[in-house]
This record gives C-alpha cells, structure tokens and sequence, in this order.
C-alpha cells in the first residue's frame, strides 16, 4: 500500500511538472512564448503617449476558442511592450523570432509587425513606447499602397562614426492579404544567414553581410565619392550635338500640311446626295400614355436609312485625303558627333572614413518585445509570440498551434467562395436572360403585348428564383400568338385562350379564383409611364 501511494505521488508530481512546464514552456531553447490564453494585464504595458489611442483587447480568433491580442479600431496608433525576464544575446548560436497575425476584416491599410527593442538603457520606457523607441530588429508584414512586404530590418551601429543605420532586406516577401491566420518565422543563423518564412515555407534567404541583399550594406564601401569635388564648368556631357555647318535646303517647305485631298478620287456611281443616313423609324408610333407638356415632344428614334444600304453612299460626297508627298516638318539640323565630349562626370573615390570589416553583425540585445503601429484596419489579431534557440522548436509550435486553426480557416473559405460563385454565376446568368427578354418585348409586332411581357420580366427581376418560371409563361404567350399568327380565327383564339389558362402564376401563391381573375385584369391593362427605348 504504501508502495502504491508512493507510486502515485510520483505520478502526480511528473504530471505537475509536465503542466507547468507547458504553461511556461521554460525549457531550454525557448525563450519567450506568449499565447494569449489569458489576459495580457500585467504582463504587457500599455504605452501611455498620448498619440497611442487605439485600444486594444483579449479576444477571440474569428471561429476559433483561441484568444489573441487584437487591434480594436480603425485609424488609430497602438502602441504596447513585453519586457523579456531577461535580455537576449543574439549573437549566441540560432535565434528565431515568430508569431502569427491574422487580418480579420482582410488587409487593405495596415501595419502587423513587431518591434525587437533594446535594453532600457539606450533611451525608453514602457509607459512612454513609440515610435522613436530604440529597436534592435524590426519583423513582419505591411501593407498599404505602393508597400507589401514582410519587413526584415536590422538597425546596426556603425563602429566608426557611432550612427544607428537601419538596414532593410531588399526584395522581401510579399503580405498575404486575405482573412486567414498566417504565421511569420525570422531565422538567424551564425553563418550571418538570415531566412524568413511565411506559413512555414521559405521565401527568402540572404546574407547580413552581403550588399546585394541588404540596402545599405552592414559594411560601407571601402570608398565614397568625394563631396567635396565639383564638375568643372567647361565639362562637356553631350555625346551628340546638331551639326553647327548644316543649313536648312531651299526648297524645305515646313509649312505644308501632312495630308491633303486626293484631287484624282471621283465621286462613285450612284452616290445618293440627297439622302440622309439615317431616318426616322417608320414603325416606332408615340406612346399612347405619352404627355407633350410634361414628356416633351415626341421624337421617332433614328435608323439606318434603308435606301443607303444598297447604295455606295448617302449624303454630301467629300473628296478622301491622302499623305502629302511634299511634307517634311520641321528642319533641324543632323546629329554629330560632339568633338568636346568628355564623358558623364563623376567625382573622384577617396577613402571612406566610415568603412569598417565585420565578420558578424554586431548585434544589440534584445530586452523587449513591442508592437507600435498606425493602422486604417481594425480586427488585426496577434498571436502565439515565439522567440526560441531552435528551429525546431518553431516548428512544433507551427504545427499544433498555428496550422490546425488554418486548416479550419481555409476550408470555410473555400465553402465561401464556392457559394459565392454559385451565387455570382446565377446573376449573370439571369441579367442575360432579362436583357434578352427586354429586346424581344421591343420587336413592333409584339407591341400589342409588350405590356403583358414587360410586367413578367419585372415579377421575375423582383424575384430571380422564378427566372425559369418566366420563360415558361413567355413562352406560352409566345406560342400563343404563333398560334394567332398562322390560324386566325376564333378556333386560334380559342386555342389561345386554352393555353392561357394553363400559364403558370408567376411570384404568387395560389390564390382564389376573385383574386385570379384581378390578376390577369391587371396583367392585361396597359401600363402607365412605360419609359421609352430607344432602338
């Protein structure tokens, strides 16, 4: 028994450890990790500057029951710090720096990266964060007009002349700017290489030391122009000049127009002077509900006059024009070669006062995690802040924290899309319908009807789910005057009549037969200010 209690003990006290190991993640190579799970109160600071108004809150990611920090309102600076237990010694083997970020409301304008500060010492104070606060890296996404870019930026001393340079990673990675969470990995290696990752693939590697990869260089150039040499006056820059003994020929006309008419065209057989292009459409009648006073005088819209169709042309012949073969433009004076060229001046090398050699980045500690931004988006959530000696230990943190809420995010979105398509595809599909519909009521031998066709088209706008119902009833009324067209007679009529008996009501339940008859009453009335088409 008492074998058994001890056993059970030990049980007890490995599980204890194992759960605080995993609330503080305090193992060896990692450094800080910051999940959110409870309120940031007391364990971040709130910059008090008076420019940082944005408020932020302990919320949940959208569909999940993670929590993250999140950025609240729009069109506001935010400013906050995380004070490491200690300062961090980048230039100790491996570091990385992640965290994941998701634009909630989708990214338009906005900043989401964090700031790696330095000691206290160097100038700055939680409670008086912002912009100006010394930082030693500078990591993750913004995007707003002409930037995108997931920033990499080192600020480095320069041990000549003391200056801190900011150093950007030329060329970055560009922002994913949909809703989903996306996880931002910075790998600093011993050997000065520096890759970054988005949602675990790479998409950059480069070297600090290297100029092609970072703008400006870590190390100077060894020399700079001189600032203090100037061209000289009589420095000539000009690869080509105009001939100075060139003179413009006697017969150069610059006054003749490029083109002019062609006097040997002839007027074709058959030109139709006195006809216009166009005339009034015989067929087009004035609406019956039309009201000079208050509509204007009626007009009959224009056509192609018919009688121009068989003819080479209609109205008042003109002679076509043709280039001008005695054109030139204006003279100028050929292009030589310049006898005093001298070459693009430049001024001399000297050797730079600055320049340094470096075998690594002489890197400032890292003291405190800080996110200062100003941001036009809200719902900007921040999560799952990593700082670790492992790659590896990232890696496990992408794969249980950060990818089992992505999967989640991208198959609802793919749900949304897919409808969104579905719903997309059915509206354009409909607009051809009823465009079509419309022409048709407009073809004349139709215009006894146009009223009937036109109060359908518009039931079924107002409802597109009985789109198909429509063209049944259209094409009824259709066969109907087919019918019409070809027997006449009562015995059409009445064939007629029987098919419209059967067309279906569109937009409406089943009704009594009252309220029925009112309908089709209705539907055969003419219409009151039927707007004009134009054809």
């Amino acid at each position: 028994m008492m074998r058994d209690r001890q056993l059970f003990s030990a049980v007890l006290l490995v599980l204890a450890f194992v759960s605080l190991q995993k609330l503080c993640y305090c193992d060896d190579q990692t450094v800080l990790y910051e999940s959110f799970d409870e309120a940031f109160d007391g364990r971040w600071i709130v910059s008090k500057n008076g420019d940082y108004e944005g408020v932020w809150k302990h919320e949940k990611s959208e569909g999940h029951d993670d929590y993250g920090l999140l950025v609240s309102e729009k069109a506001r600076k935010y400013g906050i710090v995380k004070v490491l237990d200690e300062p961090l010694n980048l230039k100790d083997g491996t570091i990385v720096l992640q965290y994941e970020v998701r634009f909630q409301e989708g990214l338009e304008c906005g900043g989401a990266y964090l700031k790696y500060l330095r000691p206290q010492e160097a100038g700055w104070t939680p409670e008086g964060f912002d912009s100006e606060s010394p930082y030693s890296i500078m990591f993750g996404p913004d995007k707003c007009g002409a930037t995108n870019k997931v920033h990499f930026i080192l600020k480095h001393k320069n041990p000549k002349s003391g200056e801190y340079v900011e150093h950007h990673l030329k060329f970055p990675p560009s922002v994913p700017y949909d809703k989903l969470s996306h996880v931002y990995t910075a790998i600093l290696k011993p050997d000065n290489e520096v890759r970054i990752l988005v949602d675990g693939e790479e998409k950059k590697k480069a070297n600090l030391l290297s100029g092609e990869d970072f703008e400006p260089a870590l190390i100077p150039d060894k020399t700079i122009p001189d600032p203090e040499d100037k061209k000289p006056e009589d420095w000539d820059e000009r690869a080509k000049i105009p001939d100075p003994n060139a003179v413009k020929p006697e017969d150069w006309d610059e006054e003749a127009p490029m083109e002019i008419e062609d006097d040997e065209a002839e007027k074709p057989e058959g030109w139709l002077d006195d006809e216009p292009e166009e005339v009034d459409d015989p067929e087009a009648t004035n609406p019956e509900d039309w009201d000079d006073e208050e509509d204007g005088m009626w007009e009959a819209p224009k056509i192609d006059n018919p009688k121009c169709e068989a003819a080479p042309g209609c109205g008042e012949w003109k002679r076509p024009m043709k280039k001008n073969p005695a054109y030139k433009g204006k003279w100028s004076a050929p292009m030589i070669d310049n006898p005093a060229y001298k070459g693009i001046w430049k001024p001399r090398d000297i050797p730079n006062p600055d320049y340094f050699e470096l075998d690594r980045p002489d890197y400032e500690p890292i003291a405190a995690i800080g996110i200062e931004i100003w941001t036009m988006q809200d719902g900007i959530l921040f999560d799952n802040i990593l700082i670790a000696k492992d790659e590896k230990v990232a890696e496990s943190y992408r794969q249980t924290t950060w990818k089992p809420k992505f999967d989640v995010e991208k198959e609802k979105q793919k749900e949304e899309e897919k409808a969104a398509e579905s719903a997309d595809g059915l509206k354009s599909y409909q607009k051809v319908v009823f465009d079509l519909l419309n022409k048709v009521a407009d073809i004349s031998f139709l215009s006894a009807y146009k009223s009937k066709i036109t109060e359908l088209i518009e039931k079924a706008e107002e409802q597109p789910n009985l789109t198909i119902g429509v063209l049944v009833s259209i094409v009824i009324v259709f066969f109907s005057l087919f019918i019409k067209l070809i027997f006449g007679g009562k015995k059409a009529s009445a064939a007629a009549a029987s098919v419209e008996k059967k067309k279906p009501e569109v937009g409406e339940s089943s009704k009594s037969g009252d309220e029925s008859e009112k309908k089709e009453e209705t539907a055969a009335a003419p219409r009151k200010r039927q707007p004009r088409r134009d054809n």
